[in-house]
């Protein structure tokens, strides 16, 4: 500390005291932590030397571990033991056990295929029979095995099931009809399944349950004689139907394996020593700790700071010729950084898990979006390839991870470079997880291999995670920055905001006039390069501030009497310039972003409301009326945006005002309006210039003339002479010339 102290004195005695006050040299700072942040994260792969040995090869060193982390297999092989005594200790007491559905099942499928083999041999016989030339005359049920073919069918019963049933109750069975021996099936099934639903069947109770079969067949609707069949079968399926609780079993399994302490291996502690053979174990080991690469000269080290100061020069010149307020703004700047690093701390933190493709998982394109939203789309495009390059070191100089991450990332910003609501960023992130899934599917086709489904499913979940996180993150970032992005705007442009809302309903003229004064500045926004977005919605609550008075303003006046007919021109005045304070105060009430309170305190600038100001002068017999008494309190328009609102509002006014707006009339009071207000020097603190009022001019009068068309009017003596023609053309259309024109009109297009 004491080196770093010397060093700010010597710095402020060679420079001055306000060295550090300087904006250029808090530029500096703020790009040499970037610098320095970065160069760190690079240099952590490369420091401390990473161990190149391949399983089987004898290590010619001791290998210690440089941290102290957790030795997965070793952890997972006394979890696995622990779980396996806790099952153990669960499946030995029987309080632990309840009924198995499933076992029931099972029981009833041994009914059915018990019957089957009945229905086989039945089927069987039927066939040998048909070699009698009258076997087709007999009936089925009179047709009988012999004694061997029974026999073989209480074998195969017996040996396949374990059930043994009685040659008599066989012999039986297999003269039945298809219609007595599916009864007789479907009763045992029954009854099996009842018993083995609601007894609790183990080694122990089965007698019970075979008892419990016999009171079921007593009571059965069994057809005369196959009680014994229904009997023997039943009995002969029943099984145990205990089995240990599944959740009981999860839950010890579980309980058991938390309690497992983590074996660790110590930060010291020799992985490996001189003279050890190199094993697997050893291998995954060295991954964990991040020492499974091969050791780096310190060229690579010089390398890779070349590299990110060649980046460091690249942005600067960039920002420099193309977005110097973002290089002037130490606020802008600091989020342009914070970005940049945060990707960079990701990038690192991803390429170490123990995962094949982890470089896929890397959140470049939440970066750019984040630049993109909140800053500009171009230098978005730019960061993401340094980036990209940026991935490609972290990752061990693998293109296939710099393509995709390139890939992704451009793909998010031109997602989101024109994006009308909040959702969209959802849909941009889905973009690029799409355009990174498509990337690693044709990579893996260019080096003739099959695309890696996990690593396919990374390339889809980075876009979409990147821009879920980009949603939460936006709030904060604007907050904490004083950033207004396109989506708070968007937002702010719902005519249920609030403010909005309370402007409609309280005071409907301004409302409407604020729609088009919107309209106006929107198109001249984009006419000479400032943000239309802000226009349009700075606009819409420009006169937020007359919902305290409506009716002293003239759009909410819905009567020919006026309230001001009735107060002093002072008092008249002192209503109508608050509207800009109150409308500010409300602004701050409802947290609107500095721009939009900047456009509403500077729409009028300092003005001067000219109608009170004559009124007072005529009534003044004093001389005391002062004309700074009857000006706005300003300030006057700051920006390109505040300018084009004041201009905007100033001309719908005016325009609204005109009882026959042509188009000539139009453009020269527009042009008017403009002139008087550079004249007075209300535009004197802006960037316009007068190429820039030119096209602003042009665009009101485009925007103007769309909505005050001229509407053809007809005198009364044409509107007669229609009238008669059409009564002598039975009512039809007629067509008319219109006096001093060459051109037919319809009447029933007019």
């Amino acid at each position: 500390m004491a080196y770093w102290a010397n060093f700010v004195n010597f710095l402020q005695k060679k420079f001055g005291e306000n060295f550090f006050k300087t904006p250029a040299v808090r530029q500096g700072i703020l790009g040499g932590i970037v610098f320095v942040t970065l160069v760190g994260i690079l240099l952590a792969n490369l420091v401390p030397e990473r161990v190149d040995l391949q399983i089987g090869q004898v290590s010619k060193w001791d290998i210690n571990s440089p941290r102290t982390i957790i030795d997965r297999t070793k952890t997972e092989q006394l979890q696995m033991e622990a779980a396996r005594t806790a099952i153990q200790t669960v499946t030995q007491n029987r309080r632990n056990y309840v009924l198995s559905t499933a076992e029931a099942a099972a029981a009833r499928d041994k009914v059915a295929a018990i019957f089957a083999s009945i229905r086989g041999a039945q089927a069987a016989g039927q066939a040998g029979g048909g070699s009698d030339r009258n076997a087709a005359a007999i009936p089925v049920r009179n047709r009988t095995l012999t004694e061997d073919d029974l026999a073989a069918l209480q074998g195969q019963i017996d040996q396949n099931f374990g059930v043994r049933v009685s040659r008599t109750s066989l012999r039986l069975a297999t003269r039945a009809d298809n219609d007595t021996l599916a009864r007789v099936e479907s009763t045992t099934a029954s009854i099996v399944e009842t018993v083995m639903l609601t007894e609790r069947i183990n080694e122990t109770s089965l007698d019970h349950a075979k008892t419990r079969v016999d009171r079921e067949v007593s009571v059965a609707e069994i057809p005369r004689g196959y009680a014994e069949l229904v009997a023997s079968i039943a009995r002969g399926s029943l099984r145990t139907n205990m089995i240990p609780d599944p959740e009981k079993l999860r839950r010890a399994q579980d309980a058991a394996m938390r309690a497992v302490d983590p074996v660790r291996i110590l930060k010291g502690q020799t992985v490996i020593r001189k003279g050890d053979i190199v094993t697997a174990e050893h291998v995954r080991v060295l991954k964990d700790l991040g020492m499974w690469r091969a050791s780096v000269a310190y060229g690579m080290a010089a390398g890779v700071i070349l590299i990110s100061l060649i980046l460091l020069i690249i942005m600067t010149v960039y920002l420099r010729q193309y977005n110097r307020e973002i290089l002037e703004d130490e606020s802008l700047l600091a989020l342009f950084g914070l970005v940049i690093i945060v990707i960079g701390f990701g990038a690192k933190i991803f390429s170490t898990l123990p995962l094949h493709g982890n470089g896929y998982l890397i959140p470049v394109a939440y970066g750019t979006i984040l630049i993109a939203l909140l800053l500009d789309a171009r230098l978005a495009m730019l960061t993401t390839v340094a980036l990209a390059l940026f991935v490609g070191i972290v990752t061990g100089n693998d293109l296939r991870f710099v393509v995709v991450a390139l890939v992704g990332g451009l793909v998010a910003v031109y997602s989101v470079s024109k994006i009308s609501q909040r959702s969209d960023l959802v849909r941009a992130g889905v973009f690029a997880g799409l355009a990174n899934f498509l990337t690693i599917a044709a990579l893996a086709a260019l080096q003739s291999e099959v695309p890696s489904i996990l690593e396919s499913v990374f390339g889809l979940v980075n876009g979409i995670v990147s821009s879920i996180f980009a949603i939460g993150s936006l709030p904060y970032l604007e907050s904490l920055f004083g950033i207004t992005s396109s989506i708070r705007l968007l937002e702010l442009s719902n005519p249920n905001q609030p403010l909005l809302k309370r402007l409609l309903l309280e005071a409907p003229g301004t409302y409407h006039h604020s729609i088009i004064v919107g309209n106006l500045a929107e198109a001249a926004a984009e006419a000479v390069g400032a943000d239309p977005l802000l226009v349009r919605v700075g606009a819409y609550y420009h006169d937020a501030g007359k919902v305290r008075r409506p009716y002293f303003f003239a759009e909410n006046q819905l009567t020919w009497e006026n309230p001001h007919d009735k107060i002093a021109p002072s008092l008249s005045t002192l209503i109508i310039t608050s509207h800009v304070k109150d409308g500010v105060e409300m602004a701050r009430e409802h947290n609107l972003p500095q721009p939009i309170v900047d456009i509403i305190q500077q729409h009028h600038g300092t003005d001067l409301v000219r109608y009170f100001y004559h009124r007072a002068t005529e009534m003044d017999k004093e001389g005391t009326v002062l004309e700074q008494d009857f000006r706005y309190s300003g300030p006057r328009p700051q920006t390109k945006e505040a300018a084009v609102v004041m201009l905007a509002d100033s001309v719908e006014a005016a325009v609204r005002a005109v009882s026959k707006p042509t188009p000539g009339r139009v453009e020269g009071l527009v042009r008017k309006i403009i002139k008087d207000r550079l004249a007075y020097g209300q535009l004197d603190e802006c960037d316009l210039t007068l190429k820039d009022l030119d096209l602003i001019a042009r665009a009101f009068v485009r925007v103007l003339s769309g909505i005050f068309h001229a509407r053809v009017e007809y005198p009364e003596n044409i509107i007669k002479e229609i009238e008669a023609k059409r009564g002598n053309n039975g009512g039809k259309p007629v067509t008319v010339a219109r006096s001093g024109e060459v051109e037919v009109g319809n009447l029933n297009k007019q």
